[in-house]
């Protein structure tokens, strides 16, 4: 049982892992993409960096994931250990994982009205008439469609696989 929870931990921490991947080889595609979108529409293309939206691997887009990769692979580490207390360490982690994506989804469903609310917030006449919209659909259009077919399948990926290794973790308890 221990080593097909290690199993399902590393294929989660493979998903995580696929984001960064992703982001450091079209993310300055998808950047220009949405750099000439503002352009179109008559705004400053430094909008971007001034509110930390990023397309690229830099920043949490890297660390945030890779960090849950890893607590993923040592957890898995010390299940296929037999470490007594790894149990306990399978439900925190997975949970938190579970979490975590719960709101990595929540935020790829909300984008376009979260950032127009975080432009909103800024106050700056030029923000307020950034078409979101258009500026997402232009940035994901640096990216290879087979792209949004991963982050589909990243997140039935996390939450089956964790779901399953929580199952077992329930089974073996």
């Amino acid at each position: 049982m221990n080593a097909f929870i290690a199993a399902m931990q590393l294929s989660v921490a493979g998903a995580f892992v696929s984001i960064p991947v992703v982001r450091s080889r079209f993310g300055a595609t998808a950047t220009a993409a949405a750099h000439a979108e503002l352009r179109r529409q008559g705004v400053r293309t430094t909008v971007l960096e001034e509110n930390g939206m990023r397309f690229d691997a830099g920043g949490h887009e890297t660390w945030a994931p890779v960090s849950i990769a890893a607590v993923l692979a040592g957890t898995a580490a010390l299940n296929l250990a037999g470490i007594s207390w790894a149990g306990v360490l399978n439900w925190i982690v997975l949970g938190v994982v579970l979490a975590i994506n719960c709101v990595i989804l929540w935020s790829n469903l909300t984008a376009t009205t979260s950032v127009q609310a975080a432009f909103a917030r800024k106050g700056d006449a030029e923000l307020a008439r950034v078409d979101v919209a258009a500026l997402l659909k232009a940035a994901e259009s640096g990216f290879p469609r087979w792209v949004w077919v991963l982050q589909n399948a990243r997140h039935v990926i996390v939450f089956g696989t964790a779901g399953l290794a929580l199952t077992a973790a329930a089974l073996a308890a």
